[in-house]
Formats: C-alpha cells, sequence, structure tokens
C-alpha cells in the first residue's frame, strides 16, 4: 500500500468491493486491455500500418528490439505468453514462410536457434515453444508480418491466471529483459555472428 491507495501490482481481497465476497483475490492488469482493445494491430495488411515493419526505425531500447541480422531482427512480444518471449521477424513485409526468400528462411532459424542461447543463458528455461501462425484463422494477431515466436518455459509456470483470468504475471518490465537479453547477445549469442 502506498497511502491511501492500493499497490495496483498487488492482488486485492474481493470482500471490500461491490457485490457478494467470495474467496476470490483480484490481480488487476488494466494494462492488458490495450492488448484486447486491438491497440498496435494493423487494420489492413499495408506495410504503413505494420507495427514489424515500423519497429526496425525506432531505436533499439525503443522498439525493444534484441538484436538486427541481415534479413530478419529479434525483438520483444509487447504482449508476452512469458517473460523473454522474442519474436523473430524479417524485415521484409511477407506474410506466408513460403514467399520467403532461402536467405530470409535460414536467417530466421539460426536467429531463433541464438535466440534459445540467449534465453538459456539469461533465464534458464527448461524448455521452449516455437512457432509460426500462419493467417489469422491459425491465431496469428499480425498475420501480414510473419513472425516467429520463441517462448521460454519453466516448469509450473501455468497457473490459474492465464487459464481462469487470461492474465499472465510477468515479473519483470520489457526494457529491462530487452537490456539483459542484447547484453548476452552482443557477448555471447552467436559464434557464427548471428
Amino acid at each position: 500500500m502506498t497511502g491511501d491507495h492500493l499497490d495496483p501490482r498487488a492482488a486485492e481481497a474481493a470482500g471490500g468491493h461491490p457485490g457478494v465476497p467470495d474467496a476470490f483475490g483480484r490481480l488487476w492488469t488494466p494494462h492488458r486491455m490495450v492488448y484486447v482493445g486491438g491497440q498496435d494491430k494493423p487494420e489492413d495488411d499495408g506495410e504503413g500500418a505494420c507495427p514489424f515493419c515500423r519497429t526496425p526505425a525506432r531505436t533499439d531500447e525503443d522498439g525493444l528490439v534484441v538484436h538486427r541480422g541481415e534479413t530478419a531482427y529479434v525483438v520483444l512480444n509487447l504482449y508476452p505468453y512469458n517473460p523473454g518471449h522474442l519474436l523473430v521477424c524479417p524485415y521484409r513485409h511477407v506474410a506466408d514462410l513460403t514467399d520467403l526468400t532461402d536467405d530470409e528462411r535460414d536467417e530466421i532459424g539460426a536467429l531463433s536457434a541464438a535466440a534459445m542461447r540467449v534465453l538459456r543463458a539469461v533465464s534458464a528455461p527448461h524448455g521452449f515453444n516455437l512457432g509460426m501462425n500462419q493467417g489469422s484463422v491459425a491465431g496469428a494477431g499480425i498475420a501480414a508480418h510473419l513472425h516467429q515466436h520463441v517462448v521460454p518455459r519453466w516448469g509450473g509456470d501455468t497457473n490459474f491466471l492465464p487459464v481462469v483470468a487470461s492474465t499472465k504475471a510477468l515479473p519483470q518490465v520489457l526494457g529491462e529483459t530487452r537490456d539483459l537479453l542484447a547484453a548476452e547477445w552482443a557477448s555471447a549469442a552467436a559464434p557464427e555472428g548471428i
């Protein structure tokens, strides 16, 4: 508690709110409403509206870019499933894996492997989910610009919050995570220069 205000990061007991008290606590995550409301989701498929096309023009810190390659780059997911959730994106605005050039496809694979090495060094995950959602019907939030997910996983990292509340508790702000990953990438991630 800070003064008369509750810390918004703390869980609240239901008894202090109108309605019928229950046994559930409340973890308020208002920052998630921008995702639910569709912020940063392009209204059309054009490159000018695409956040993955705009990100490379920003500074690494402002854009949460961890590494820049020749044909693709690595960026933190603004709406992560887990801490350190990275996206590997081609610079070129392309929607389908089959539309990538050989160089783009090879670099996305190499950057995904390097991302796993960096995440292991920084946060010691027990495993990973890697994948691409091809098309909105397959779950792609931004279907017009292909991106590979690299999601670190830990034993027991799934609990009731994502299951019943569509909420994920993240222990570190994105800027700090980006700084740690970028520093490790620069020092050890890619023995082959990736």
